[in-house]
């Protein structure tokens, strides 16, 4: 078995990995399916197919599950979709989409020997991790893995990008960032002006100025809109208990076989990316 310093890199490396092929989810393909139930919008769309593993939980629940939402925006949709849907439609359409979603975004990789090989590696990893404290993750855990070949991979991605999201809200919490507040770090990582980043650039300015002036007063954030040392660090310590705390999905797996998923899953990454669905 890997020791903890290689499956922490492992969680690294195979983060990016993993979330290409879920993000597929997000896509148009899945979106006209749920459209096809009544969804208003994109996001009716989007908070039904995610929150439907939690089953009928209020919007408060998943707000507190999703983390880094705006007051009220959940309450928007949910639970309005489950005037449209029930979670159990709900998740046959996110499954049924995203399946033929990640089969587009593959292209002639759909049927190789590297999609049922990686659908295999991930599952274990994605079936072994602890539940306590992921209530994203536990939820999808609990439902039946599809067999078909795509469908699988897709599910055991989706589980440890899951898993690794509620372990990220983790590190998070224990560091006193906001979700709101996550997102301005993440868009100054980018080089993004912080209140024009795509998830919170609809809200309210007011909102956005005071989330942005509680970075500043923290020292994590200068007047010029810019990581200062303070806020350098603190994103670099919550990256690295991200992936301290993804790496035991992988402990089930050897060395050779954490090698081995990576290098299935990095060609079928890069051509979903290149589809830009």
């Amino acid at each position: 078995m890997e020791t903890m310093n290689a499956t922490t890199r492992a969680a690294r490396r195979l983060g990016p990995l993993v979330s290409a092929i879920h993000e597929v989810t997000y896509s148009q393909i899945p979106h006209d399916g749920f459209a096809a139930r009544g969804a208003r919008n994109y996001w009716d769309g989007y908070f039904a197919g995610r929150a439907a593993p939690l089953g009928l939980a209020p919007a408060e629940v998943v707000h507190a599950a999703f983390y880094n939402f705006g007051p009220g925006e959940v309450a928007r949709h949910i639970p309005f979709v489950w005037g449209l849907m029930t979670p159990e439609q709900a998740l046959e359409v996110r499954l049924r989409g995203s399946t033929e979603a990640l089969r587009a975004g593959l292209g002639e990789l759909a049927d190789s020997p590297a999609v049922l090989r990686a659908g295999e590696l991930a599952e274990r990893a994605a079936y072994s991790a602890p539940t306590e404290g992921r209530m994203l993750y536990a939820g999808l855990r609990a439902l039946p893995a599809p067999e078909e070949p795509v469908a699988r991979l897709w599910h055991a991605a989706t589980l440890l990008r899951e898993h690794r999201g509620d372990g990220h809200i983790v590190a998070l919490v224990a560091d006193g960032i906001g979700g709101l507040e996550a997102h301005m770090l993440l868009a100054i990582h980018l080089g993004m002006e912080p209140e024009r980043f795509g998830r919170i650039h609809h809200l309210p300015p007011a909102l956005l100025a005071d989330v942005l002036h509680g970075l500043q007063e923290r020292g994590l954030v200068d007047g010029e809109k810019r990581f200062t040392a303070a806020g350098r660090a603190t994103r670099d310590r919550i990256e690295a208990l991200t992936d301290t705390l993804a790496a035991p999905a992988y402990d089930v797996l050897s060395r050779a076989e954490v090698a081995e998923l990576i290098a299935c899953l990095e060609p079928l990454a890069a051509a979903v990316r290149a589809a830009d669905l």
